[in-house]
C-alpha cells in the first residue's frame, strides 16, 4: 500500500481463483475468474456456464420424426407398387423376357432402398466411447485433450461428438439430424445413409424412365399435331406454334387418360423431383467426406482457418476400400501433376 502525493492510497490486490477440473479432478488455481478454461494436465475444457438444450418439446419432436418416417415409408411403397402395377402391361406386351427383367430390377431396387432406409432409421447413429474421467491417477497427461462435458448426458464429449436435442443423446461424428429418417446421421450409420441415397436415386431414375416409356404407349396419339409441326417447321415461330398445338392437344385429351396413365404421370413428376433433391444431398455429403469433415464441422469451421485434408483417400476410407488403392493414389496424383507441368 503506497501513499500518493494527493493523499489517496493505491492498493494492489492479487486474487487467485480455485476451480476443479472435471476431467482429472485436480484443483486448478486460475489467475482470474474464467468461465471457460482448459486443464494443463489432461487437456479437458471446463465451462461453468453451459448452454442446456431445451427439453420441453422433446416428445413433440420425436412424434414429428416418427410421422415423417411413416410417411416416407408409405410413399416408397406407393412408388414401388404403383410403378409395377402401372407399367407391367406395357412392359409385358413387348416380350415375356422384358417383363421379367423389369420385375426383377424393380423388386431388387425396392428391396435395396427399403432395407437401407430401415437400417439408417433404426440403427444407432454412433455411441461415444466410454472413457475414464474424474480421477487423477486414472487420467493421463493429455488423455482428454479438447474434451468437454455434456451436462445432459453426464459424460465426456469428444471434439467430434455433438449432443442432439431431438434424440436426447450424444452422437459420435454427428453429421446432422434428419427428420425424414427419424434419426441422427453419425459414425454408426453414415455409410448406410449414403448407401440409402445412392439406392434411392437409382430407383427414382429407373422409375422415371419406365414411366416415360409407359406413358408414350398409353397417352392418346397426336398425329395431327406432329404433322402440323413437321410441315410448318420453316422458322422458329412455326416451330413454337407446332409445339403449342401439341401441348394443347395433350391438355384437351387429358380427360381421356386412364387411371393407369394418371398414376404414371404422378410417379414421373414425383420420381424426378425426389431424384433431383437426393442428388444434391448426395453431392453435398460426398463433398464433406472428401474434405474430411461432417456437416456440423463445416458449420463450426466457417470463418476460421481450420480446414480438413482434402483427399480421395477420405472417400476410400469411408467406403472401406482396400488399402492397396489408397497406396496408389499418390502415384496417380503425381502423374497428373507431371502432365499439367
Amino acid at each position: 500500500m503506497e501513499e500518493s502525493s494527493q493523499g489517496s492510497f493505491v492498493t494492489t490486490i492479487n486474487e487467485d481463483y480455485e476451480s476443479i477440473c472435471w476431467g482429472c479432478g485436480l484443483n486448478l488455481v486460475l489467475p482470474s475468474y474464467a468461465p471457460v478454461f482448459k486443464c494443463g494436465w489432461c487437456g479437458a475444457i471446463t465451462n461453468h456456464n453451459p448452454v442446456r438444450p431445451e427439453t420441453r418439446s422433446f416428445g413433440l419432436r420425436r412424434i414429428r420424426d416418427r410421422c415423417f418416417v411413416v410417411i416416407l415409408a408409405v410413399f416408397m411403397l406407393f412408388v414401388i407398387c404403383g410403378g409395377i402395377w402401372a407399367a407391367y402391361p406395357v412392359v409385358f406386351s413387348i416380350s415375356l423376357a422384358c417383363g421379367i427383367l423389369h420385375s426383377v430390377t424393380a423388386v431388387s431396387l425396392a428391396i435395396s432402398t427399403l432395407t437401407t432406409f430401415m437400417i439408417v432409421a433404426f440403427k444407432c447413429a454412433g455411441k461415444p466411447i466410454d472413457i475414464v474421467y474424474g480421477t487423477h491417477p486414472g487420467v493421463g497427461n493429455g488423455a482428454l485433450n479438447n474434451y468437454t462435458f455434456c451436462h445432459t448426458c453426464s459424460k465426456p464429449k469428444s471434439p467430434r461428438t455433438h449432443h442432439c436435442r431431438t434424440c436426447g443423446m450424444c452422437v459420435l461424428d454427428m453429421d446432422h439430424h434428419c427428420p425424414f429418417i427419424g434419426n441422427c446421421v453419425g459414425a454408426g450409420n453414415h455409410k448406410n445413409f449414403v448407401a440409402f441415397l445412392i439406392s434411392a436415386i437409382i430407383s427414382t431414375i429407373y422409375a422415371s424412365v419406365m414411366c416415360v416409356y409407359s406413358l408414350i404407349h398409353i397417352l392418346p396419339s397426336l398425329e395431327n399435331g406432329a404433322a402440323y409441326a413437321s410441315s410448318h417447321a420453316s422458322n422458329s415461330v412455326s416451330i413454337l406454334r407446332g409445339v403449342k398445338s401439341i401441348v394443347l392437344a395433350y391438355l384437351s385429351n387429358a380427360v381421356f387418360i386412364s387411371v393407369r396413365g394418371l398414376v404414371l404421370l404422378y410417379l414421373f413428376v414425383a420420381s424426378v423431383s425426389v431424384a433431383i433433391g437426393l442428388s444434391v444431398l448426395l453431392w453435398q455429403q460426398l463433398s464433406y467426406i472428401y474434405e474430411g469433415k461432417t456437416y456440423l464441422n463445416h458449420l463450426s469451421s466457417q470463418g476460421s482457418e481450420e480446414d480438413g485434408e482434402k483427399s480421395f483417400g477420405n472417400l476410400l476410407t469411408f467406403f472401406g476400400c482396400p488399402l492397396l488403392i489408397e497406396r496408389h493414389l499418390p502415384t496417380i496424383r503425381n502423374l497428373r501433376k507431371r502432365h499439367k507441368t
